[in-house]
C-alpha cells in the first residue's frame, strides 16, 4: 500500500489555506472535522442554483433531487449496503431518538435491551428512557481501569429476553476500536438486533457496514469531512419490521420511514461530496478503478496507517508523564487517534491554556459522562481530549508536544 500523500490530502481542505487558521493546529477533530472542498463546492452550488423544492419538473428542481439521491446511493455503495438502507437526519442523536420511538412501539414490557457505559450519550440516553415503558434496560459495564468493554460481560447479559444491543464502534473518550463483527455475531446468535454507533470511528475511514453485519449503524457527516447531518444505515429486514415514524404516505419508502421531518435538501445533496473525496483520494493513490466498497477499504487503510504514525509520538510522550491519567490504551494498536487524559487541572482550563499556544483542543466530558464516572473520574472536572485525523501532519504533532510541555510543565 502506498504512503498517504499528506500534501495532496491537505490541499483538499480549504481550511488549511485560510489566513486566520495558519497559526493554529487543530486537535479537536472528534468534535467535528474540517470540511473537504468537494462538499463545500456542492453545498455552494446547491444554494446558488438549486435552492427550491427538489424533485420537481423544472431543470433546477430535478437536479436538486438527483443530487440528493446521488448522495444516498454513493455513500451506501461505499459502506457496502443497499441504497434504500441509508437515510439522513439532522444529527445522530436525533436519529437515535427516532429509532427509540420505533422500538418503543415494537417492544413489550418484560423485553430487555442492553446499553453500555462506554457510549456517547447519543447511543445511550434515548434507549435507557425505554425503562419508563417497562423495558428491562441492562448495562454492559466498562473496565474501571481501562474503559474497555469485555465480551464475557456481554455474554452474561444476553438471554432470550434481549431484543436489542447498543454499543459503539469506538468510544469518543477511550478511543479503542471494538471488535464489532464478533460482537454482532454474538448478538445475532442470541436472536437480538445490533445497533452500532460509528460516530467516533467513521472519520478514520468509512467502514464496511455490510461486512460488519450490524442491523443499525450510525455516524455523523460533520465529523467525517461533510455537512452537519446524521447518517443512518438500517438494514432492510429490520426497517420493514419497525413501525413507520414518518408521514403515513412515506411509509412505503424505506429511506423515508425514519425521517419524521423534511430533509435538509442542500446538506443531504452536499454529502455526495464525501464520496467525491474518497474517490479523489483513491484515484490519487491507487489510480486504477475499483468497486466502491473496495475503494473505501483502501482509503481506510491509507488513513489508518498515516494516523498510527502520527499517534505514536503523542502516546509515547504521555506515557512518560507521571502527572496524568491516560484514559484508554497507552499503545496505538487498535486505537484511533482520540486521546483523553485527566490532570490536576480541569480539562477546560488545559484546553484554554493550549489555545494560547495555538492548539485547538477540547476539555470537558464530551457527552460521555457515563464512561468517565465508570472509570472513577469526575465529569465536572473533565478531561483534556486531543483528537486528530489523517490530514494532521508531523509538524502539528511536534507543535502539540511542545505546547503540552509548556502547559503541563516539563517532564522530570
Amino acid at each position: 500500500m502506498p504512503d498517504l500523500d499528506i500534501e495532496f490530502i491537505r490541499s483538499q481542505f480549504p481550511a488549511f489555506s485560510q489566513p486566520d487558521l495558519q497559526d493554529l493546529a487543530f486537535f479537536e477533530n472528534a468534535g467535528g472535522s474540517y470540511t473537504c472542498r468537494q462538499v463545500i463546492d456542492r453545498l455552494t452550488r446547491f444554494y446558488h442554483e438549486r435552492k427550491m423544492q427538489p424533485y420537481g419538473p423544472a431543470a433546477p428542481t430535478k437536479a436538486g433531487g438527483e443530487e440528493m439521491d446521488e448522495a444516498r446511493e454513493r455513500l451506501a455503495a461505499l459502506l457496502n449496503v443497499e441504497s434504500d438502507e441509508l437515510s439522513f437526519g439532522p444529527s445522530t442523536t436525533q436519529n437515535t431518538y427516532v429509532l427509540a420511538q420505533a422500538f418503543r412501539q415494537m417492544l413489550s414490557a418484560g423485553d430487555a435491551i442492553i446499553v453500555t457505559d462506554q457510549d456517547h450519550e447519543a447511543n445511550s440516553g434515548p434507549w435507557r428512557r425505554l425503562a419508563a415503558d417497562g423495558i428491562d434496560v441492562r448495562v454492559w459495564p466498562v473496565n474501571r481501569d481501562t474503559g474497555a468493554l469485555d465480551r464475557g460481560d456481554l455474554l452474561r447479559l444476553l438471554d432470550k429476553k434481549v431484543q436489542l444491543v447498543c454499543f459503539p464502534h469506538c468510544s469518543n473518550i477511550v478511543g479503542q476500536v471494538n471488535p464489532v463483527a464478533n460482537w454482532v455475531e454474538d448478538v445475532h446468535s442470541a436472536g437480538a438486533v445490533a445497533c452500532v454507533d460509528g460516530v467516533s470511528f467513521a472519520p478514520h475511514g468509512l467502514p464496511d457496514v455490510g461486512g460488519l453485519g450490524a442491523d443499525i449503524y450510525l455516524f455523523s457527516s460533520y465529523k467525517t469531512y461533510g455537512p452537519h447531518q446524521g447518517i443512518m444505515v438500517l438494514r432492510r429486514e429490520l426497517a420493514d419490521r419497525l413501525p413507520n415514524q414518518a408521514h403515513f404516505f412515506n411509509g412505503d419508502v424505506r429511506y423515508k420511514r425514519f425521517t419524521p421531518a423534511g430533509p435538509d435538501h442542500a446538506q443531504v445533496a452536499a454529502c455526495a461530496g464525501m464520496a467525491d473525496y474518497v474517490d479523489a483520494v483513491h484515484a490519487h493513490h491507487f489510480g486504477a478503478d475499483a468497486e466502491p466498497a473496495e475503494r473505501a477499504r483502501r482509503v481506510l487503510g491509507l488513513q489508518a496507517s498515516a494516523e498510527a504514525v502520527r499517534l505514536a509520538p503523542l502516546l509515547s510522550y504521555l506515557r512518560g508523564r507521571n502527572d496524568i491519567r491516560l484514559l484508554g490504551p497507552a499503545s496505538g494498536e487498535g486505537k484511533v487517534p482520540t486521546v483523553a487524559f485527566r490532570h490536576a487541572s480541569r480539562g477546560d482550563v488545559l484546553a484554554e491554556a493550549l489555545a494560547s499556544e495555538g492548539i485547538i483542543a477540547g476539555g470537558g466530558d464530551f457527552y460521555a459522562t457515563r464512561v468517565l464516572e465508570a472509570m472513577g473520574e469526575d465529569p465536572e472536572h473533565g478531561v483534556l481530549r486531543l483528537s486528530f485525523v489523517h490530514y494532521t501532519d508531523a509538524a502539528e504533532v511536534e507543535r502539540l508536544l511542545t505546547a503540552l510541555d509548556k502547559v503541563l510543565g516539563q517532564r522530570g
